[in-house]
């Protein structure tokens, strides 16, 4: 039986983290391959798994004692494979599932570019345009269509997810109207107009975004009535007055387009509004090896970056905003509550 192993020396450690393709490898398979979804609440011997799926059941069963080392899948004594709550996450049905993410953060792209991270240090921009020779968004969206579905299956998961937290975070009880800045299919302006009945909203996105919003703030959706699709660039103008503007995971862009959008809020909300912005730590955080990859990430692909704790109060405080609390969202956001001075 293989059982996750803990505390390993260094040596084996560092053998282990050069092996990381591997283990990313492995997840990204048993996702394609939808193993997660044919194993229920009872163990099953490899052959039926294999059966499943339609794979060898030699080499499945080298898979999965593969992923049983890091506590995805458990081998029992029999043989037979059981899930874990950390393989739960990769079934498409739970409500919590991480199957799109695991997918995108191992999406062929990411296979091309992560071994010229070395590079992307050295100078300090994205690798994608060396690579493909256009812009991130652009190349994905017109040579490899499959991974930009990807991508908005992730990002629709991962959105979905943390608006639960970030509205059951948010005190509004004060506020008569909340705008959310890029933010997306809406699911957080959703989340929050569902919790509070008299508030209204308005969702600021780019037009091809806006045209995909979350189905209860289209017209006829349950919370049409109080919501306010307003397509454009936030890097341009913020056309919105509100009590409250959320900021969530957009200021990662270079710090000229960060500021734009900082003070773009700025002038539109004017004196007393209230800024919430909501992003990924790389330091103060419980999620730090996930942070940190991120960062990375988004160095190779786009030239962005996660902010510290530090680099984001600077971020605010230059644009004008003075900031009133910052608190842990969940153990992967913070929220930094900032107010418009007069």
């Amino acid at each position: 039986m293989t059982t996750a192993q803990t505390a390993p020396p260094p040596s084996m450690r560092l053998r282990e983290l050069v092996f990381g393709a591997a283990c990313a490898a492995a997840v990204r398979a048993a996702a394609r391959l939808g193993v997660a979804d044919a194993l229920d609440d009872s163990p099953l011997a490899v052959e039926d798994l294999a059966a499943a799926v339609k794979t060898e059941p030699k080499t499945l069963r080298r898979l999965l004692r593969a992923l049983s080392c890091y506590g995805l899948f458990a081998e029992q004594p029999d043989g037979t494979f059981a899930h874990t709550d950390m393989s739960r996450l990769l079934r498409e049905d739970d409500p919590n599932s991480l199957r799109a993410i695991a997918l995108w953060c191992t999406e062929p792209w990411t296979w091309d570019a992560w071994p010229m991270l070395d590079e992307a240090v050295r100078t300090g921009r994205n690798v994608v345009e060396d690579l493909y020779g256009k812009e991130f968004f652009q190349y994905l969206n017109e040579d490899a269509p499959e991974s930009a579905d990807v991508f908005n299956r992730a990002m629709t998961t991962s959105s979905v997810q943390s608006a639960r937290d970030v509205a059951q975070f948010l005190d509004l009880s004060g506020s008569t109207s909340v705008a959310d800045i890029g933010g997306g299919q809406g699911h957080v302006v959703a989340s929050l107009l569902e919790k509070y009945p008299a508030l209204h909203g308005t969702l600021l996105d780019l037009p091809r975004v806006v045209d995909n919003v979350d189905p209860r703030l289209r017209a006829g959706g349950a919370l049409a009535d109080r919501t306010r699709l307003v397509p454009g660039d936030c890097r341009e103008a913020v056309p919105v007055r509100a009590d409250v503007y959320i900021i969530k995971n957009i200021l990662e862009w270079d710090d000229d387009s960060t500021t734009r959008v900082l003070r773009n809020v700025i002038a539109a909300g004017g004196p007393g509004a209230r800024v919430v912005v909501i992003e990924n730590l790389v330091d103060d955080s419980p999620s730090m090896r996930f942070s940190t990859a991120m960062d990375l990430l988004l160095l190779l692909n786009v030239g962005g970056a996660k902010h510290t704790t530090e680099s984001l109060t600077g971020r605010l405080t230059e644009a004008g905003l003075v900031i009133d609390d910052v608190r842990p969202v969940n153990p992967y956001l913070h929220a930094f509550d900032c107010t418009i001075p007069a």
